[in-house]
């Protein structure tokens, strides 16, 4: 899922960059809803589009770190027991020879 929000919000901050690539291309859609000072308004919803698509993947990358950080320290923790076992146990087939 994490996935998916990220790719969204990649998608819908690259369309609202596209505003400003291009603006000629929003001009027929913006033109009905905003007919006075239609560049400006082009602009604006770029700049709404790049900064709630950004924030959507931003979100989706933290949750997915919070999880792989999550991994992490339970790896970490597992390869630590296991090291202390094996420590036990040279300790122990040290002392038997």
């Amino acid at each position: 899922m994490a996935k998916l929000a990220a790719l969204t919000g990649t998608a819908i901050a690259a369309t609202g960059a596209a505003h400003f690539v291009s603006p000629k291309t929003f001009e027929p859609i913006s033109a009905a809803a905003f007919p006075k000072d239609t560049g400006t308004w082009i602009k604006r919803n770029g700049a709404t589009e790049v900064a709630l698509g950004l924030g959507q993947a931003v979100e989706a990358a933290d949750r997915l770190r919070d999880l792989l950080l999550v991994g992490q320290r339970g790896l970490e923790e597992l390869t630590h027991r296991g090291g202390l076992h094996l420590r036990r146990a040279e300790r122990a087939d040290a002392r038997v020879v």
